[in-house]
């Protein structure tokens, strides 16, 4: 070590970076952590609930302060939809489906307070969406997914809490 290493190194022991730099926060609770395994074999068992019932099938994975995990699984369209103060982001885990935004939900109601349904989507553009892609919807835009009847679709969605 030169003597200039030395100099610096005995200017720096008497400086405190405490205060400086990014505060790291901790987390509140533990880390939630789903594999591709979880969510395939997840998906295997909302498969069997979707062909006894309408060919759909979801479950809340875990609820947080904002934002909530959910799985679904689809063997045919769902209803077109708009959630006023949810965004989705959706994380396409297995299959391939047609994605629908924007436009006219045909047939509107409320299911719920911010929760609007309908039978179609008319004037919304479609994009075909696939394993691995990662989708974000607004809130407040329309949206329906569409799946062929030879293909499943299983994904990864995380509700998010959107304010004015």
């Amino acid at each position: 070590m030169d003597k200039a290493e030395k100099f610096e190194k005995q200017i720096l022991k008497d400086v405190s970076l405490d205060g400086i730099g990014p505060k790291v926060k901790r987390p509140r609770g533990p880390v939630d952590h789903w594999t591709p395994v979880i969510l395939h074999e997840r998906g295997e068992y909302l498969k069997k609930l979707a062909k006894n019932g309408n060919g759909a099938a979801g479950e809340t994975l875990h609820e947080f302060p904002q934002h909530y995990a959910m799985l679904s699984f689809r063997d045919r369209g769902g209803e077109a939809e708009t959630h006023e103060n949810f965004a989705d982001l959706f994380v396409v885990v297995a299959g391939v489906a047609t994605l629908i935004t924007g436009g006219t939900i045909v047939g509107a109601h409320t299911v719920k307070p911010g929760e609007i349904r309908g039978s179609a989507i008319e004037g919304g553009t479609s994009q075909q969406i696939r394993a691995g892609d990662i989708i974000h919807i607004p809130a407040g835009t329309p949206h329906q997914t569409m799946v062929s009847s030879e293909i499943t679709f299983t994904n990864f969605v995380m509700k998010i809490q959107e304010t004015a």
